[in-house]
């Protein structure tokens, strides 16, 4: 009897083992917190393998996830005829939206006018679009102050230098953000009656490689400069190279902009002098909600600009994201 209600007792437990794996599992789409998925907006940044555009990007998904929208991020890479493909396809393919960091901020008119008609409403961030008719057509942009980040720049190259020799600067003048960088700059010395000497600028078009190639041209024309002033940290770095590779990084301050995780570091490390600092996840989370707003009828600020801020070594030294290499 008992070797019976062993073996019956073991079925039993068997049987309620495998039905209890064959239970259907719960689709994961019909979790309570996760939104329906209303539609779809598609991001074109000028460089996806920048860091800075990187970021935004995947913040932007994951804000407008909890909204219930898809984002499409596309790569630019550099090419405004591209990018300008890119914003088409959007319309043909009836995105809801479009968030744009523009290329050239003169050709990607064409692109927001296609949307425009298309009845697409266009956020761009960063970057701002200078064509006048298609200006007008963009709902909201967000920003760094970049001018202001200039003026930090400025400050900073006066600063460091001891406002005394010739300067450098490796600007990228297709894009609205580094032209009012640049503008900046030269206002504060301007201002400040700086004796500092503008010796060339050139464009160093935003990356590492041009920036080193572009610095190391400018070494052997202006051998005697104190100062670099780079648009961005991956000119600045492209930069540094080249001075180094010159021997001179003791003879040379550079000042670049971003406050990038590489950025970060290179001050810490005392390559960089001061890198004004630009807040991403405020400019990514800003565009979402400017168009979440638009949704609801609600007023839209036409114009956002987010302050920048210096970032020196002293500011590196106990600064936790630069430990966590953040922004």
């Amino acid at each position: 009897m008992k070797r019976t209600s062993g073996l019956i007792l073991a079925i039993v437990t068997l049987f309620a083992m495998v039905s209890c794996s064959q239970r259907p599992v719960e689709p994961s789409g019909s979790e309570p917190n996760l939104p329906e998925i209303k539609g779809r907006i598609g991001v074109t940044c000028m460089d996806l393998t920048n860091p800075f555009f990187k970021l935004i990007s995947n913040v932007m998904t994951e804000e407008a996830a909890r909204y219930g929208y898809e984002v499409v991020s596309l790569d630019g890479n550099n090419d405004p005829a591209k990018q300008n493909s890119q914003l088409a396809d959007f319309v043909a393919q009836g995105f809801d939206a479009i968030f744009l960091n523009p290329v050239d901020s003169q050709a990607a008119g064409e692109g927001v006018k296609k949307a425009h008609a298309a009845g697409i409403p266009v956020f761009t961030f960063d970057v701002q679009v200078t064509d006048p008719e298609a200006q007008q057509m963009i709902v909201s942009h967000i920003g760094s102050d970049n001018f202001q980040g200039g003026m930090l720049a400025g400050e900073s190259m006066m600063k460091a230098t001891g406002d005394q020799g010739a300067i450098a600067i490796i600007s990228y003048p297709e894009v609205t953000s580094c032209i009012l960088r640049v503008d900046g700059f030269k206002e504060y010395l301007k201002k400040h009656g700086s004796k500092l000497e503008i010796a060339t600028e050139l464009s160093g078009k935003g990356n590492r490689n041009d920036g080193y190639a572009v610095a190391t041209d400018i070494l052997q024309a202006h051998p005697d400069i104190v100062g670099i002033f780079a648009i961005n940290d991956p000119s600045g770095l492209g930069a540094y190279a080249a001075v180094q590779k010159a021997g001179k990084a003791d003879r040379i301050t550079i000042v670049a902009f971003d406050a990038s995780p590489a950025g970060k570091q290179a001050v810490f490390e005392r390559k960089l002098y001061d890198s004004p600092q630009q807040f991403p996840h405020k400019m990514a989370k800003g565009t979402v909600k400017a168009f979440v707003d638009y949704l609801e009828g609600e007023a839209i600020e036409k114009k956002i600009f987010i302050p920048c801020s210096h970032y020196y070594y002293e500011t590196s030294v106990d600064d936790e994201s630069r430990i966590a290499e953040q922004w």
